[in-house]
């Protein structure tokens, strides 16, 4: 997991969806954490907001974060593998992990991050096949 960055977008419970829908645009990212006074509270995305408030006729000017964020988070720690937050991510059907360590918020990765790191490891593997295919058979 050591390819991508540290940078952690996020937004205080009681901002409003469009401040939130706002820094998504503006940093090409699907969801951001709701964090307050140092504490993960929840995360809110696209799809919460495409769901919660388009779906339900809500304001996005007017509602809070609070009030569609989720807050029964799964997470993982740096230790986690791709493979392990691909399973995570299949069976809880989502797209985002925050990852802490040690209870301290250190990241979050998202499903285009572990295609990302499968690309590039698939990558790897082809071009160590092709320098072994090479060296042992030479045309």
């Amino acid at each position: 997991m050591g390819l991508k960055g540290r940078e952690i977008w996020s937004v205080a419970p009681n901002a409003t969806v469009y401040d939130a829908v706002a820094l998504m645009a503006a940093k090409s990212i699907g969801a951001v954490l709701v964090i307050s006074e140092g504490s993960l509270w929840g995360i809110v995305s696209e799809r919460d907001y495409a769901r919660k408030v388009i779906l339900q006729g809500r304001s996005s000017k007017k509602t809070q974060v609070k009030t569609i964020m989720t807050s029964d988070l799964v997470t993982i720690t740096p230790e986690s593998t791709v493979d392990d937050c691909m399973k995570v991510m299949t069976y809880n059907r989502i797209r985002h992990l925050p990852v802490l360590d040690g209870g301290r918020l250190v990241g979050i990765v998202s499903i285009g991050d572990m295609v990302k790191a499968i690309i590039a490891d698939q990558a790897h593997t082809i071009a160590q096949l092709h320098t072994y295919i090479g060296v042992k058979y030479p045309a």
